[in-house]
């Protein structure tokens, strides 16, 4: 994301939107167990010298050294997402994608023009958090009656 572009994006963004942020970060490391965040260090571990990592021994100091390192900001939650993603929770991928589309009010259509998101992954679990349309469900024929 070209700086320009991120410094308009922080700027619109209200002090609600940053305190929905922390709320976010919050709940994350509410979520996150000790053996998560081992699963999550290693999935990042290309990004995180091991000297750092040993250092990481909660969820609230991981999320600060990604803060730290430019990996992850309110309106950047794309490293993240792709490290949920890699690590097999689709629960904290999902809550992300919460976030961004109704803290940052980031639709579909946006993400392709922004790219604050990886588009493959949040494609793959949109549908969990939308609840099905009435054409989404599938209707059963009454049985038939016995003669």
């Amino acid at each position: 994301m070209s700086t320009s572009l991120r410094h308009r994006l922080t700027r619109a963004l209200l002090p609600s939107a940053m305190a929905e942020y922390s709320s976010l970060v919050s709940d994350l490391c509410e979520i996150i167990t000790v053996e998560d965040l081992e699963q999550l260090k290693t999935a990042c571990k290309e990004d995180i010298p091991e000297d750092q990592s040993t250092g990481i021994v909660c969820s609230k100091d991981w999320f600060s050294y990604l803060e730290k390192n430019h990996k992850l900001a309110q309106d950047n939650l794309s490293y993240i997402e792709h490290i949920f993603e890699i690590s097999r929770r689709p629960d904290l991928l999902t809550r992300l994608i919460q976030y961004r589309t109704t803290v940052l009010k980031i639709s579909e259509d946006d993400e392709i023009d922004t790219k604050l998101t990886r588009i493959p992954s949040a494609k793959k679990y949109k549908d969990i958090i939308r609840q099905p349309s009435e054409d989404d469900i599938i209707k059963l024929a009454p049985p038939p009656k016995k003669a």
